[in-house]
């Protein structure tokens, strides 16, 4: 079977096994690690329509229109993460990582998308376990 294997795959070896496991075990790690302290930090009503989500009201229309733009690229790239971490065999939180970055994007019929993930069961659940675990308090819906 080792022979057969390795016509696909020539360069497995025991060390690149071994470096995958590593890369596996610390991306899965720090992506769950980043994904559940935001998580934590949101606000409980982060969720609910009466939330204000308006950001850099207060400054230069050049330096907030630049930081929606950055946070429209991050969020997008976390989609793409998250979309990548949801294939099975792919370490970290897919599902939550594609939340987190559809909550930095700004389109139509946003509120409905993250209402309609964040509302199922098991996601909302996970959540507030989450959220429970670090003393905060449930999202609110």
């Amino acid at each position: 079977m080792g022979n057969w294997l390795m016509q696909f795959v020539p360069d497995l070896t025991w060390q690149n096994i071994i470096l995958g496991i590593i890369f596996f075990v610390v991306t899965f790690a720090a992506s769950s690690a980043l994904v559940s302290y935001v998580l934590v930090r949101l606000p409980a009503t982060f969720f609910h329509p009466s939330h204000d989500r308006a950001i850099l009201v207060d400054r230069h229309h050049v330096v907030r229109w630049s930081g929606i733009l950055v946070k429209n690229i991050i969020g997008f790239v976390l989609v793409l993460l998250g979309i990548i971490m949801a294939v099975p065999g792919v370490p970290g939180p897919g599902f939550l990582t594609i939340l987190f970055g559809i909550a930095l994007l700004d389109f139509p019929g946003k509120r409905w998308l993250e209402y309609k993930i964040v509302s199922r069961p098991k996601v909302f659940q996970a959540i507030n376990a989450l959220r429970r675990k670090f003393d905060k308090p449930p999202l609110v819906l």
